[in-house]
């Protein structure tokens, strides 16, 4: 039977620079772990109103509310004759284009319609066949900014056949073709809507999941934060260390 005297315990040992430096960081870790969760009920919220509207309000009534990317939309109108080819775009290893077809509403602005993937032919200086429905069509889709690359100049020649090729298509380019076009992109919501070709791109808008994702973090490093402080603050003592102390 071992002796009590030789047996080691723990003890609180105060440490100023340990406690400040939880004390400085674990209401940061916290405050952003509620943060994130503040953010996921307004995306919520957010998310919530914008299917009420796209059920709700027409086109110009969505445009006179103010449109904003990763808003969701139904639209009643026709294709355009006007599509560019987003070059340089590839799925599963091929190489392709991205479609973006000019839309004509009933009522309203046009805006282009990012209609999806298509890959394209073998030699360079072929382009794919573009087709698009006859008459009026109605499309749901989510609303993206213009691919535009944020540094970036699109040097690709300008050409007077339809459908164009180009590395990218601002806002200012689309009105050079139609002036009052919108501010946004149309992303069709699947491969089942008129026109469309491979439109199976992953979301780009963050939603609720991805904010309490984040929240967890935060909060589980709050959590790892106290444990290490608590666990680093206690020390082991014995006869022996006493002794060696005195």
């Amino acid at each position: 039977m071992s002796d009590p005297a030789d047996q080691s315990r723990r003890q609180w040992h105060f440490d100023w620079r340990l406690l400040l430096f939880s004390g400085l960081f674990l209401p940061l870790l916290i405050g952003l772990g509620v943060w994130q969760l503040e953010r996921a009920q307004e995306k919520k919220t957010q998310l919530a109103q914008w299917q009420q509207e796209a059920g709700s309000l027409s086109w110009v009534e969505l445009e006179a509310a103010g449109l904003e990317a990763g808003q969701p939309v139904t639209i009643s109108g026709r294709y355009g004759e006007t599509s560019w080819l987003l070059d340089n775009r590839t799925r599963d290893g091929a190489p392709g284009y991205e479609v973006l077809t000019l839309f004509l509403p009933e009522q309203g602005r046009p805006v282009v319609v990012n209609r999806g993937w298509l890959q394209a032919p073998r030699r360079r200086d072929e382009l794919p066949e573009i087709s698009r429905p006859n008459g009026d069509v109605r499309l749901q889709g989510r609303l993206s900014d213009f691919p535009e690359p944020p540094v970036l100049k699109d040097v690709s020649r300008e050409s007077d056949e339809w459908p164009r090729r180009t590395q990218s298509l601002s806002h200012q380019q689309a009105q050079e073709v139609q002036a009052d076009v919108a501010g946004l992109v149309l992303r069709l919501s699947g491969p089942e809507q008129p026109g469309a070709y491979r439109a199976d791109w992953a979301p780009d808008m963050m939603g609720p999941q991805t904010h309490y994702g984040y929240a967890l973090q935060w909060f589980s490093l709050a959590a790892a934060l106290v444990i290490l402080t608590v666990v680093a603050s206690y020390r082991k003592t014995g006869a022996n260390d006493d002794n060696d102390n005195g």
